[in-house]
């Protein structure tokens, strides 16, 4: 798993990349204002590949409408979960915005998406014509979006599934689309009860307006070997929400006093319970930047995750009360995509 690129590929860690792309843009500066003053966005976006290119080859970048200022350099992971943390660190590297410019890391919602046109193939793809079905599975967090345009029809797989995700992009920002969309297809043919794209901002609201407290699911299931394994998630977990959040801490933990399924019982799961506790208190102190994500027990063994951001104490925070088990094993590791808890995410 590619963390920033490895060594033998990719000469300059982030930390040099990132220093690196602001030095650039200072001293190039005069040379961008100038193109913006001329309207030339071709000329525009030739000076900036190459520079955000450097950072990664897999970064997208796009001049958008500022808040405050008159024009937003836009650098996004475009859904990439691994590449979210570099577009959020080069974003908080970024210097203060400007009458000109203001920096961020992922496309946000547009105020006036059903009066947008934008080019697709060659053709026009107005947001207005946009019809969506949408469908929300029983015990899911996400909806299920069909999106269908009268051009659908005349454009191939990928052209259609860019404008759709391009839409989705508009109407909800990159960010809510990763939190609340889930499956996305792109019809040839008017889903079945489909609505106008507008809709989907309200339904998502509703939908989240469900999860605006702390809530974890308990899950059981039986490992690889067939032994019973009780777990306990965030619900819902989600990377797109801790962004910087790209370290990996696993606690193992061996306890003795278990059932006959090898689950913890007794004097074991009440220490369980004191250790959970001491953690979660600790991970929230000032400068620690860490959570716990999730944690599962089986074959004597409690497997606990935490996810941090590297700049903060999260790790030396987990070592610490770690300390207090009776070998207790901490693993730490870099995981962007949070592929450790995949089987989690919701």
């Amino acid at each position: 798993m590619r963390l920033f690129g490895r060594k033998d590929d990719q000469p300059h860690e982030p930390a040099d990349r990132i220093p690196a792309f602001w030095a650039w843009w200072e001293e190039t500066r005069p040379k961008l204002d100038a193109l913006v003053a001329a309207g030339d966005t071709a000329g525009l976006a030739e000076a900036l590949a190459p520079a955000v290119s450097r950072l990664d080859p897999d970064l997208v970048h796009e001049i958008a409408p500022g808040r405050e200022a008159a024009h937003a350099l836009v650098v996004t992971a475009a859904g990439d979960a691994e590449l979210r943390p570099l577009a959020h660190r080069w974003a908080k590297a970024a210097p203060p915005s400007d009458l000109l410019w203001e920096f961020r890391p992922t496309r946000e919602a547009s105020p006036l998406a059903s009066e947008l046109t934008v080019e697709i193939a060659g053709r026009e793809f107005a947001l207005e014509q946009l019809t969506l079905g949408l469908r929300v599975p029983r015990g899911s967090a996400r909806i299920d979006v069909a999106a269908y345009h009268p051009i659908f029809g005349d454009l191939d797989d990928e052209a259609r599934m860019d404008a759709t995700l391009l839409a989705l992009d508009r109407l909800l920002g990159e960010d809510d689309v990763a939190r609340w969309v889930g499956e996305i297809t792109a019809a040839t043919f008017p889903p079945i009860d489909a609505v106008a794209s507008a809709h989907l901002r309200a339904v998502v609201d509703d939908i989240a307006s469900g999860f605006d407290e702390e809530q974890w699911a308990l899950l059981e299931g039986v490992t690889a070997g067939g032994a019973s394994l009780v777990a306990a998630a965030r619900y819902p977990l989600r990377p797109v929400d801790y962004p910087l959040y790209d370290q990996h801490v696993e606690i193992t933990l061996p306890y003795s006093d278990r059932d006959e399924n090898g689950l913890p019982q007794g004097d074991s799961l009440e220490a369980l319970r004191e250790f959970e506790e001491r953690l979660t208190a600790r991970l929230a102190e000032p400068y620690t930047e860490a959570l716990l994500a999730a944690h599962l027990s089986a074959e004597g063994r409690r497997v606990v995750h935490v996810y941090a951001d590297p700049a903060g104490r999260g790790a030396l925070v987990a070592r610490e009360v770690a300390d207090g088990w009776a070998d207790a094993g901490v693993e730490v590791s870099a995981d962007p995509g949070w592929v450790s808890v995949a089987p989690f995410l919701s």
